[in-house]
């Protein structure tokens, strides 16, 4: 019995210069150089391997001695590479598809490169989101649309939340991290509330050395501009493990403490197929149910795991509004003396303007975020 065959035909062009540029990487040289051993410029190199300049046979010869790759292939590859491109430049679709990532800053921050994105917009994406195909994309991200579809007001494409997201899925699988146990994961979040009155860039890198040790990969990932997030937790599918991603939206610890326990909610307690994305929400906005559910229940856990109810209620009692109160509930509680103010802003306690140099300001140097005073 003969078994059937699929013909493979993906919806992107992959030039032969990325193979190329892939073979002087291996040969630890510089395309400069390699250009020089050519007899080549380096701008015919650079053109090659963005995909605007043709292996010509002559061409091919000179990588073949070079490379050690047979003339032909290089032909062959430079063949199927312009084909695919006149019928890919014939679907509009995709074309627009792909011009929704947020490819400018990917270059910028270095996780593309700009000659090989010029090559081909769409491949060069699909290969960053290490997906082969626009179909496959939609079977790794569709909850990704789905989380989007559930945010009301939200002003971001699933593209753009894909390319975020999969900035913290590259930093998670470098974490090393061990195999996920809850109850270790418990204890770790514990330790971690205690390290929110320390300099946040040593509390952040301790935080995120105990989450690893739990089997949770806590990432920081600068959002892209326009990103109204304060966070996201999801589970990988290979391994099983659940992701922390943060981004430090609002530039302040107290914000980014509590995403990080809110985030830490979604994972000890709601699913596992779900991609939980937590937007700057309005209190007006009225969520799907369930959805409205998990996310107030996420606040409602992370508010009384770092203060507990009865002796906030009794905090709030008795305050009448100075910083010296602030710090020494804060103090007894040993938290943060700007989670205290951002909770009390939260529930009208206290006003917007009020008591703010209690927080450390955060800036976006190398993840973690860096903190300093105002």
């Amino acid at each position: 019995m003969t078994s059937p065959t699929y013909p493979f035909n993906p919806d992107y062009a992959v030039p032969p210069g990325w193979i190329l540029e892939e073979d002087i990487e291996v040969l630890e040289i510089s395309q400069e150089e390699f250009a020089y051993r050519c007899g080549y410029s380096p701008d015919v190199i650079r053109e090659i391997i963005a995909g605007r300049g043709r292996i010509e046979p002559q061409i091919a010869t000179v990588l073949e001695r070079e490379t050690g790759l047979n003339e032909t292939v290089w032909l062959n590859m430079e063949t199927s590479y312009r084909s695919k491109l006149v019928e890919l430049g014939q679907n509009a679709e995709l074309s627009e598809w792909a011009k929704k990532f947020p490819v400018e800053e990917l270059v910028e921050r270095g996780n593309i490169s700009k000659h090989s994105l010029e090559a081909d917009k769409l491949a060069r994406m699909l290969s960053f989101l290490d997906v082969w195909s626009v179909g496959y994309f939609q079977d790794k991200y569709g909850a990704v649309s789905v989380a989007c579809r559930r945010l009301p007001g939200f002003q971001c494409s699933p593209q753009v939340l894909a390319a975020w997201l999969r900035l913290g899925e590259i930093e998670a699988e470098q974490a090393g991290c061990a195999d996920y146990d809850k109850a270790m994961f418990e204890q770790a979040l514990r330790q971690i509330r205690a390290l929110t009155p320390l300099d946040s860039t040593q509390g952040l890198a301790e935080a995120r050395n105990l989450c690893q040790q739990s089997g949770v990969a806590l990432c920081f990932v600068k959002p892209f501009r326009g990103m109204a997030l304060s966070g996201a937790a999801w589970w990988r599918v290979t391994p099983r493990k659940p992701v922390i991603q943060l981004n430090a939206q609002y530039d302040t610890d107290d914000h980014l403490w509590f995403s990080l326990f809110h985030e830490a909610a979604h994972i000890l307690l709601h699913s596992k197929k779900r991609v939980f994305i937590d937007a700057i929400r309005s209190k007006s906005v009225d969520d799907e149910s369930e959805e409205r559910e998990a996310e107030l229940e996420a606040d409602r856990w992370a508010r009384d795991f770092l203060v507990p109810r009865a002796d906030w209620d009794e905090f709030c009692g008795s305050f009448l509004g100075g910083a010296a109160e602030v710090q020494a509930f804060a103090g007894e509680q040993g938290i943060s003396p700007g989670i205290v103010v951002g909770r009390l802003q939260r529930e009208g306690i206290l006003a917007w303007d009020r008591l703010n140099a209690l927080k450390r300001r955060l800036e976006w140097q190398s993840p973690p975020p860096q903190a300093g005073r105002d």
